[in-house]
């Protein structure tokens, strides 16, 4: 009966006149205290209709929605964890022209681009956006509510599916929040169209760094961004290199002070795992668990022991990898988004089933599978 009721057909429309009767449902989040799951809240993005809904986890209903304006796809979705959900951030995946009227196509020039997206939790209100260089995809924040990060790939501003995979590099983008919330205090920002949500521009121009951004060049399209549990890593996966790419949040000061030479310098390994990483989980125990694409698999490995190989030590940080069905794109351990991962399970959410299954539809049904 969603969206017959008059009760959910106000939530579906308030403050805005369009109604959709269709979603693409990605990234549920629950919401945080102390980096710990609170369970007020259950967030989720809907990517064909760029919005956001709000579940109350305490009568598990929907009690808000907001559609996000200026930009198109809200992709990746993550919740600010320290010292609690007062920002739920969302990625708007692509590259749109502004004003987006219909007028111009061309999305290589500067009035072209995508923003990174922060809402406020309580209000279900847009709280800011940051114009940002490149496809934005995934996205997480730390364990000190400082820093978030988002997965950026075509960097080359390309409109087909060569010229994206063109650069060997791509970036991920990191945002000091506290430097955008203090400019947005300060009322030093701009609006949009008929939006009156501050936007601050987060772009590299003539060589020089925003104040709010640094991008940090990882190979190759990365996809899936994962905070460790431990809160020492923002880890990027490489999907179209067999690569993550691990970046050290407590070098991310020095990267905003100008005081290292190369954004690269926060990268402190960039373990080669297998045929395309797309997300990372964690068990508390100092290990990582990361979905192969192509090689069907799921990889164990060691994050410290990845940091040494790094430095050129002999050690083999791979300490396992098991063969799942099929295609594994997101992967989830048993509280691995929280401080407290206990290390007990992990889900793979493969994508394709292929043979395992009678072809009943247009489509083999999906197999997820449960990994001790």
């Amino acid at each position: 009966g969603w969206g017959l009721t008059n009760e959910s057909r106000h939530i579906m429309t308030e403050g805005d006149s369009k109604v959709f009767l269709n979603g693409d449902c990605h990234h549920p989040h629950i919401s945080y205290t102390d980096g710990k799951y609170d369970g007020k809240y259950l967030f989720a993005n809907d990517k064909a209709n760029t919005r956001v809904a709000r579940i109350r986890l305490d009568i598990m209903k929907c009690d808000k929605m907001i559609i996000v304006p200026n930009v198109q796809a809200i992709h990746g979705l993550r919740l600010q964890k320290v010292p609690h959900t007062k920002r739920v951030f969302a990625n708007a995946e692509f590259i749109i022209p502004h004003p987006n009227d219909g007028k111009v196509f061309d999305i290589t020039g500067d009035n072209s681009y995508t923003m990174y997206n922060a809402i406020d939790a309580e209000t279900m209100e847009m709280a800011f956006q940051v114009i940002v260089s490149g496809n934005l995809d995934n996205t997480d924040a730390d364990y000190e509510g400082r820093f978030a990060a988002a997965t950026s790939y075509n960097s080359e501003k390309a409109f087909y599916l060569g010229a994206m995979m063109r650069n060997e590099l791509d970036w991920v983008v990191v945002f000091n929040i506290h430097a955008v919330e203090k400019e947005v205090k300060a009322g030093d920002f701009v609006t949009l169209g008929d939006s009156k949500t501050p936007v601050v521009d987060g772009r590299r121009k003539d060589g020089k760094d925003s104040k709010f951004t640094r991008y940090v060049p990882v190979p190759k399209n990365p996809h899936g961004c994962n905070t460790s549990t431990d809160g020492k890593y923002f880890i990027a996966n490489g999907k179209l290199s067999p690569t993550c790419s691990m970046i050290a949040i407590d070098k991310l000061p020095d990267l905003f002070a100008g005081k290292l030479a190369d954004p690269r310098d926060v990268v402190v390994a960039e373990p080669e795992l297998g045929l395309g990483p797309l997300h990372t989980a964690f068990d508390g125990r100092g290990n990582a668990y990361t979905t192969l694409f192509i090689d069907s698999q799921v990889v164990k490995w060691n994050l410290e022991e990845a940091v040494r190989a790094y430095k050129g030590e002999k050690v083999n940080y791979i300490k396992d990898k098991l063969d799942v069905h099929y295609q594994p794109g997101h992967n989830h351990a048993s509280l691995t988004e929280t401080n407290e991962a206990d290390g007990k399970w992990l889900v793979a959410l493969s994508k394709f089933s292929k043979d395992r299954f009678l072809p009943v539809g247009p489509l083999h049904p999906e197999n997820d599978q449960l990994i001790d």
